[in-house]
């Protein structure tokens, strides 16, 4: 606030989280480009694991819808969510993922959501 020092200041300024439908607009419009995603070795080890392909992942954040609780990212402007979507015919993958400043998608894991 004016003429506070640091000190002064409240330290529980109000985070606004985004609404689901716009974090879910801003994902889908990040992923249609893929230079825009970037994955962490966690993903890439869970994707081998279950196989899940790159692609299923770029189709999950271009289609999908989030279906879990939006959260904030350990660095400011960074929202964290799963985004899901059916693949194979029944079966949902799962995609952790955090956006950065509505710049850029980092997936953080994948999962079958069936647990089969």
């Amino acid at each position: 606030m004016i003429g506070m020092t640091e000190e002064q200041r409240p330290n529980n300024i109000l985070k606004l989280t985004p609404r689901v439908g716009d974090l879910e607009q801003t994902i889908h419009g990040l992923a249609e480009k893929s230079e825009n995603v970037s994955w962490s070795i966690h993903a890439l080890e869970r994707m081998v694991e279950r196989d899940i392909t790159d692609l299923q992942i770029l189709r999950v954040l271009r289609t999908g819808m989030i279906e879990s609780e939006i959260e904030a990212g350990k660095n400011p402007g960074e929202w964290k969510c799963k985004m899901v979507a059916e693949i194979r015919g029944r079966r949902e993958v799962g995609v952790v993922t955090i956006c950065n400043n509505g710049q850029r998608l980092y997936v953080k894991t994948v999962e079958w959501e069936d647990m089969r």
